[in-house]
């Protein structure tokens, strides 16, 4: 599989306990930091339970 570059563009305040765990998971700590992953289903997951904090770009 490709994969995948994970920005978090919103902050984490106020936020389910969850889902600051799986921002946490995808190793993104402070606004604006980037992670670059390997693309699969378990990531996928976890990005979609915190979809509306962070930006997806597939990466060739």
């Amino acid at each position: 599989m490709g994969k995948v570059k994970v920005t978090l563009v919103k902050s984490t305040i106020g936020c389910v306990k969850e889902q600051k765990a799986n921002v946490e998971a995808l190793g993104l700590r402070k606004l604006n930091s980037t992670r670059i992953h390997e693309d699969n289903e378990t990531l996928r997951g976890k990005i979609s339970k915190v979809a509306h904090l962070v930006k997806v770009e597939v990466v060739e």
